[in-house]
C-alpha cells in the first residue's frame, strides 16, 4: 500500500528498504546509524519518521542520492513501484551519472590472483637475501 497523504509516515529505516535503497533493514540501520542518511540536512536515528515532502541524502560508497519523499510504502515492491517513492534532483542525478561514467572509462581493475609456486619461490629468495643476519 502506498500513501501519499501528507499525515502519513514511516520509519526511516523501512521507507530505505521499501524504497529498495538496501537490500535489507539491517543494512539501512547500519547505514543510518554511520552517518550515510541525512533527513532535512540532519543526521537522523532508524526510527525517525519520514513523511512526503521529507529530504534525504542518502550515501552508498562513492554514489549519493538527494530525493525528496512522495509517497510512503509499507511493503517492499518492484523496483518500478518504488521509484515511484521519491523524487530525485537533477544535480544529483547528473553527478551519479558522471561518476558511473568515469567508473566506466576507468574500466574493471584486474586482480592477477594468487601467486604460482614459481612466483612464491622467487619472492622467498628475494625476500632471504634481504634479510638482515642475526
Amino acid at each position: 500500500m502506498t500513501d501519499t497523504a501528507p499525515s502519513a509516515e514511516l520509519r526511516l529505516d523501512k521507507w530505505l528498504w521499501a524504497a529498495r535503497f538496501f537490500k535489507t533493514r539491517q543494512l539501512a540501520i547500519e547505514a543510518i546509524n554511520g552517518g550515510k542518511v541525512q533527513v532535512d540536512g540532519q543526521r537522523a536515528k532508524p526510527s525517525r519518521a519520514v513523511r512526503p515532502g521529507s529530504r534525504l541524502e542518502i550515501h552508498k560508497g562513492s554514489l549519493s542520492w538527494e530525493i525528496e519523499v512522495l509517497a510512503v510504502a509499507k511493503q517492499r515492491r518492484s523496483a518500478t513501484e518504488a521509484a515511484k517513492l521519491y523524487v530525485e534532483g537533477e544535480a544529483s542525478q547528473l553527478r551519479r551519472q558522471e561518476i558511473v561514467r568515469e567508473r566506466r572509462e576507468l574500466g574493471a581493475t584486474s586482480h592477477e590472483g594468487r601467486p604460482t609456486k614459481r612466483d612464491r619461490r622467487m619472492l622467498q629468495r628475494f625476500t632471504s637475501r634481504n634479510e638482515p643476519s642475526a
